[in-house]
């Protein structure tokens, strides 16, 4: 029995020993299996061979256009001044010398047409009309002159008529200067009662120096067959008439001079005469209380345009008449025309090709400078619509159609044309492993991509051309 015992308990032991051989043996084996050299590693974690980069061809419309960023302006900016001072007040008359203030300042944005009314002077109206002479002077009976005749043809366009277009302010011109001012809420400058009341003084004179004349025709009679004595002498009555024929000459002179100016009148300040309207007020030069001796306000035309700058590779497939779509920041959009190219408008027009032909920029710069250089637009809005109204210096950005592919044609990435050594535009086309010249004619180009053609149908959509070297 003890014999047996040993004999297990070797046998147990082997087993262990023979276990634990096994085990380290498939932990060697398992070990060798994750081990790997240095090269080994290193050629594991190299990149895979690069192939080339392609883009498939695509069938589509192009439309090539030319963008850029501009403001809102308006054009023909001119400075308003008073010619002289507004008409006195009835209560101040002629001799009210208090200082004349601005009560109503223009306002900033507003449309003036013919007739309306800029501002307000002590009360007083300044209103606009159209003609080519500038105010200066005060208009009233007795004037006449070219200023008079575009006053009067002033008035017969705004319905007042003035008996015909004389050139010399009468009557009839003076009633309506007066039915003009009513329309507009205001009363002419008529005679103030300083005025009346040196009328009726002159009046006066007149009647005493007519008065004085017939005393001194009469003083002779009287003394006829006095013998001369305790009477005046022929000598001293003939003096005495001829003095008071010649104080009635000058006091009919004064009256009468003064009544050539006595009515209805425009004074100086009180209109103000543009070359062109409407206009539109752009800045006001014053403010409530200021006294109005220099510049009041600014105007513009109330033609809304938008100028821009684009290098001068863009301006050379650009021509005036082109059609613009105009769109602001917050959405809203017009269609205008181009007007101007290169400032002065003098570029002279050139077909609507590719953009980027060298010639045609050059001629845009004006100045056979790099074609780069900035070329100055003006697009004019005949209809801005939402645009109308909208404040100078507003954001805009442009777009100009310059050409179109006519339809849908094959297109690729610029990038992908190669040019040979004789000029010869190609693309290469990958088949299957192999990479192949295809010879193409170029169209238009637009958003990054180009029209291309190929002989005999060689190349077709959905092929995959090559990017790059």
């Amino acid at each position: 029995m003890p014999d047996k015992k040993r004999q297990s308990s070797r046998t147990t032991r082997l087993g262990v020993i023979v276990g634990v051989v096994a085990l380290v043996g498939a932990g060697g084996w398992f070990a060798g299996t994750r081990m790997e050299s240095p090269a080994d590693a290193a050629a594991a974690h190299q990149p895979p061979k690069a192939g080339p980069v392609t883009v498939p061809v695509e069938q589509r419309a192009l439309i090539a256009t030319v963008v850029a960023q501009g403001s809102l302006e308006y054009g023909s900016r001119r400075s308003l001044t008073l010619a002289g001072t507004v008409g006195a007040s009835e209560e101040g008359g002629k001799g009210d010398t208090a200082v004349q203030r601005v009560t109503k300042v223009p306002t900033r944005g507003s449309e003036l047409k013919e007739g309306s009314v800029l501002m307000q002077v002590s009360g007083r109206p300044v209103m606009v009309l159209r003609g080519p002479v500038p105010m200066y002077r005060t208009i009233g009976p007795g004037s006449s002159g070219d200023d008079v005749r575009q006053l009067q043809n002033a008035l017969n366009r705004l319905g007042f008529t003035t008996g015909g277009v004389t050139g010399t302010y009468g009557q009839r011109t003076a009633s309506a200067v007066s039915r003009w001012y009513r329309s507009k809420g205001y009363t002419a400058q008529e005679p103030t009662t300083a005025d009346r009341q040196q009328l009726g003084q002159l009046e006066s004179a007149v009647s005493d120096a007519q008065l004085a004349l017939l005393t001194a025709q009469g003083s002779g009679e009287g003394t006829k067959g006095d013998g001369g004595s305790g009477t005046k002498s022929a000598e001293a009555r003939a003096l005495q008439i001829k003095s008071a024929k010649k104080q009635l000459e000058l006091a009919n002179s004064a009256l009468s001079a003064f009544k050539s100016g006595y009515g209805t009148k425009v004074p100086a300040g009180e209109v103000i005469f543009l070359p062109e309207l409407p206009v539109r007020v752009d800045k006001t030069k014053v403010r409530a209380g200021d006294a109005p001796d220099g510049e009041v306000a600014t105007v513009t035309s109330s033609d809304v345009v938008v100028e821009a700058v684009v290098p001068g590779t863009d301006a050379g497939s650009l021509k005036k008449g082109m059609t613009v779509q105009v769109t602001t920041p917050d959405g809203k959009e017009a269609k205008g025309v181009l007007s101007e190219i290169g400032g002065s408008g003098a570029k002279p027009e050139s077909s609507a090709g590719n953009a980027g032909a060298g010639g045609e920029a050059e001629a845009a710069n004006g100045s056979g400078g790099e074609a780069s250089a900035p070329v100055p637009l003006r697009i004019s809005l005949p209809k801005p619509g939402p645009l109308a109204g909208t404040a100078a210096g507003d954001a805009a950005t442009v777009t100009i159609k310059v050409g179109d592919s006519d339809g849908k044609v094959l297109a690729v990435p610029v990038a992908a044309i190669q040019t040979s050594v004789g000029g010869q535009a190609r693309v290469r086309v990958q088949r299957g492993k192999q990479v192949v010249r295809v010879d193409v004619d170029l169209g238009i180009s637009a958003d990054g991509l180009v029209a291309v053609k190929s002989k005999d149908s060689a190349l077709k959509e959905g092929d995959l051309v090559v990017i790059g070297l």
